[in-house]
């Protein structure tokens, strides 16, 4: 998609229609391609909007592959579809003890939750990210796409812009007073009031990431006064995944809790990849637009141009991308900071920016455009999460002079950009030591302007490759602590190879663990909910209701399925780590037990049963040994 589409005054949703109907929109997958890499093709004489999706003759369908023949039935897992098929498959149907149900604004809007069920008749009711793939009997098809959410909205927003004067984004309208529709969506989504909403997004504190091209999301809401959110990069390589894989990886990360997702290819196929992927996700979708007009350029980045930029971006925005990484506060003098270090420049975008400055010897395009910039993302209400290019690539690295220059100019550009009512977030440091993290924090929100901090971990030391999910979610609790309002995950892959479906659910599991013990250590309202729910199955021995208020309940009970796996262990007052005779719960139980039925508190049944125990001493004799007894 180029500029001129936009020039001739068609609509972004007229385009967008345009190059989803396209014959060069056409997923096709070359002879000898294997199932496992994911084939996606369309038969001869089917548009790309019907885009089926199937495998080549003798190709196998194996799991999480966008493959079947016809008359195959789609097995779990796999998302399946012939001529005249519908796809239903990825994974879909309700997360284990819970099911979707909806609460109403009060205009009428239904918000999704979570309701987990329990064994004694209550329930609690989670925030949800997982979208119509978790109802009891979805309806999904992936060439149809998701519902158009929010597709009769902008109707309204419209006329809210008319009467206002205002600038027709978020940002725009919260500073008129306005409180638009996603607004109302999302306070009671978060539990707080609309009002609330609308202030922080006024003030810059928050970002509201909705493209008008992407009708199908949810509205979602990143700000410090708000749950800490995450997010889950996908995307394939040169050397590996498909678009079936990172279409089954977004819906499985947004299954266990991922609030946006980054599709962030780099191999073949970048533009369908996003096409299919954009209109199957419930939650907004970030990119970094230098990735793919790199590939336009053969991947040479001294080749890149203002030019080729653009259009990318302008193509991106058409299919609804929510918000983008731009790396514009790479500058030329800032490179020469970078000589020293032990790992260099790490951010792939970082990289191609200074490759392209140090070439041309010029100051960066991002930069210098920026203005232009801020034009086409208002246009289209796209949120800026301004790149870190220079974050530190290792702990000897951090917090050094190249990573905070940047940051001070990322703070000059989030000014220009409000000046346009264009949303900001800026992303923040990879590699951080404990006792340097909240620094970071404090340095972004005053230089510049308490915009949402969008961090990647950080990671608070480089000696665990294979466990760099657990290395940086040490780091990213801390700073979401401190004031993060995003955290991108990290997998067990991190700095090893392309993630797969089972490092998306690990990255996100932990990453979660990360976010909620952050708004638990801030009292973010109602986060303490679940943990006492599930504590209080625990004391209780509910096993059933502990697994399913887990972040994980498929994997808590195959944990304890694996010592005890019968039925009747589920309601068993121990677990194979203690037994029956040594469950500090279990003596709890029996102590309060024993002072309800004396009469006593806690405290006096304790005493009065180390009496008890002291007489029976003195009966036998006061003796510390006492005879072996026969069997």
């Amino acid at each position: 998609m180029s500029a001129s589409a936009e020039s001739a005054g068609q609509s972004p949703s007229h385009t967008r229609q345009q190059e989803r109907s396209a014959s060069a929109e056409v997923i096709a997958a070359s002879a000898g391609e294997s199932a496992s890499a994911g084939v996606v093709a369309a038969s001869a004489g089917e548009s790309a909007s019907a885009g089926v999706v199937a495998a080549s003759a003798g190709e196998s369908a194996s799991a999480g592959v966008v493959a079947a023949s016809a008359g195959e039935s789609a097995s779990a897992g796999v998302v399946a579809a012939s001529a005249g098929e519908s796809a239903s498959a990825v994974t879909t149907g309700p997360i284990i003890g819970s099911r979707k149900v909806y609460l109403d604004t009060p205009s009428g809007l239904r918000v999704p939750r979570r309701r987990v069920l329990l064994t004694d008749g209550a329930h609690l009711d989670v925030y949800d990210t997982s979208g119509p793939y978790t109802h009891d009997e979805p309806d999904i098809d992936l060439h149809r796409g998701l519902p158009a959410l929010r597709a009769g909205w902008s109707a309204e927003r419209d006329a809210d812009a008319a009467s206002t004067n205002a600038v027709q984004t978020q940002l725009g309208l919260a500073r008129a007073g306005v409180i638009t529709k996603e607004m109302e969506f999302i306070a009671v989504r978060e539990g707080v009031s609309a009002d609330l909403v609308r202030d922080e997004v006024a003030r810059g504190r928050a970002v509201i990431p909705a493209n008008r091209c992407h009708p199908e999301s949810e509205p979602m809401i990143i700000g410090k006064q708000f749950l800490v959110k995450i997010n889950a990069n996908i995307g394939n390589s040169a050397v590996s995944s498909s678009i079936a894989d990172e279409v089954d990886k977004m819906v499985w990360a947004t299954r266990w809790g991922a609030d946006t997702v980054m599709d962030l290819s780099t191999g073949r196929r970048i533009h369908e990849t996003r096409e299919w992927i954009l209109r199957n996700s419930p939650v907004p979708i970030g990119t970094v637009p230098i990735y793919q007009a790199l590939e336009k350029v053969g991947g040479d980045p001294t080749k890149l141009s203002w030019e080729a930029y653009r259009d990318t971006v302008i193509e991106q925005a058409e299919q609804g991308v929510d918000y983008m990484t731009v790396h514009a506060g790479v500058l030329l003098r800032y490179v020469p900071l970078t000589a020293r270090r032990v790992t260099g420049i790490v951010s792939r975008g970082g990289s191609i920016m200074a490759a392209w400055c140090l070439a041309h010897h010029q100051e960066s395009f991002l930069y210098t455009h920026f203005d232009e910039l801020c034009e086409i993302f208002q246009r289209y209400d796209i949120t800026f999460s301004l790149g870190d290019g220079l974050r530190p690539g290792s702990i000897a690295d951090a917090n050094d002079e190249a990573q905070f220059a940047e940051l001070r100019t990322l703070g000059e550009l989030t000014h220009r950009a409000r000046a346009f009512d264009v949303q900001v977030m800026i992303e923040g440091p990879g590699h951080v030591p404990m006792h340097k993290i909240a620094e970071n924090v404090r340095l972004e929100e005053e230089l510049c302007g308490e915009a949402p901090f969008y961090t990647l971990g950080p990671l608070a030391t480089d000696i665990a490759p294979a466990y760099d999910h657990i290395t940086s979610a040490i780091g990213a609790a801390m700073i979401a602590q401190a004031g993060t309002a995003m955290l991108c995950y990290v997998t067990p892959k991190e700095h090893l190879g392309l993630p797969n479906r089972d490092d998306v659910k690990t990255g996100v599991i932990t990453y979660k663990i990360a976010a909620h013990s952050a708004d638990l250590a801030k009292g973010h309202p109602h986060a303490q909910e679940r943990d006492d729910a599930l504590s209080k199955a625990r004391f209780e021995f509910r096993w059933v209701d502990q697994f399913n208020l887990s972040l994980d309940p498929d994997t808590a009970r195959s944990f304890h399925d694996e010592t005890l796996p019968a039925e009747p262990a589920k309601t068993a007052h121990f677990c194979s780590m203690c037994g029956p005779k040594f469950c500090s719960m279990k003596i709890t139980q029996d102590v309060r037990r024993y002072a309800e039925e004396h009469g006593m508190t806690s405290p006096d049944a304790i005493e009065a049963g180390m009496r008890a125990k002291s007489d029976e001493f003195a009966q036998r004799g006061g003796q510390v040994y006492l005879p072996v007894v026969g069997p």
